[in-house]
């Protein structure tokens, strides 16, 4: 396996952006619950709920985290990296209970519409709101391009979802105000549980992809055949499996070579692809088995290009 250089960042990094998660969650949680008791407004409670649950997400996330960094042991020999397809489940669970929530309040609201007060408080921690959840999905966006975190990808595309939970809250304030539609704010709440919905579907989808071993994208795929057939003493290749299990990933294949190749030329060529394909995933354990051209081997569905 490739483990990371004793200058690799990527573990601060995802240590970081859980503890920025964490206390982003529970900084609005305050002041959301503040803003909610003053004015009433079915949104901003819907707002608050999605921020409560934020806080037990980034601490599963901070926990599952903490749990794919422990190297490999005895008891786990590929690691621990799928703790944080784990958490990504936990999180989807949790986001889709929110939405439940919201959509009965949202519901009960517009049968019964209510007046609105302090909306421009309602307004002023909205914008609050989407300025620091900005930061946040800023930074988080950083970390997955340096460290390829799934938990960290999980997390951010929920807080991209609360981004647009806040302006759909000021959008119902502002129309519940300057129209005096009543209902304008329980139909909004509708909407953010809709999308929260949504984003708990993508979140579920993509974590249940990496427990169940799904194969790399066609076009990555494609990527590591050109590599090793980019080796002119590789004659073909089957075989080729992928997975990846937190910031890590697993490719394994077969390697046709000459059939009169010695062995220490063969494990050469074997070493050659390996380095090739390493550059490209760089955290990818890698194990290549060399066949002599010719031979005849029960070829999978695993072989074939999608």
């Amino acid at each position: 396996m490739i483990m990371d250089s004793p200058d690799d960042k990527a573990p601060a990094l995802m240590r970081l952006a859980a503890w920025a998660s964490l206390a982003v969650a529970g900084l609005l949680v305050l002041v959301k619950a503040v803003a909610w008791f003053l004015t009433g407004s079915v949104a901003i409670l819907g707002s608050l709920v999605d921020s409560a649950l934020d806080v037990a997400a980034s601490l599963v996330n901070f926990l599952a985290i903490r749990t794919a960094l422990e190297p490999p042991d005895a008891e786990h020999r590929f690691g621990h990296g799928k703790a944080e397809a784990i958490a990504g489940l936990i999180q989807s669970a949790v986001i889709l209970g929110s939405a439940v929530f919201l959509l009965f309040q949202s519901i009960a609201r517009i049968a019964r519409p209510a007046t609105i007060e302090h909306l421009d408080l309602g307004i002023g921690v909205s914008l609050f709101a989407i300025v620091l959840t900005l930061a946040l999905v800023i930074f988080q966006k950083k970390v997955v391009m340096k460290t390829g975190s799934v938990a960290i990808s999980a997390d951010r595309l929920h807080y991209t979802g609360d981004l647009l939970l806040n302006v759909a809250v000021i959008a119902a304030l502002l129309i519940t105000s300057l129209g005096g539609v009543g209902w304008a704010d329980g139909a909004f709440g509708v909407a953010i549980a809709a999308y929260i919905s949504h984003t708990a579907w993508g979140i579920g989808r993509s974590s249940v992809d990496m427990l169940m071993d799904k194969e790399f994208t066609p076009e990555e795929r494609e990527d590591i055949f050109n590599l090793v057939l980019g080796n002119h003493e590789v004659k073909g290749i089957h075989e080729l499996r992928t997975r990846r299990s937190g910031r890590h990933s697993f490719i394994q294949m077969h390697i046709e070579l000459d059939h009169d190749m010695s062995l220490f030329d063969a494990h050469s060529v074997a070493d050659e692809v390996e380095a090739t394909v390493g550059e490209v995933f760089p955290n990818a354990e890698i194990l290549i088995h060399t066949d002599p051209l010719g031979l005849e081997e029960p070829h999978h569905m695993t072989d074939q290009l999608d």
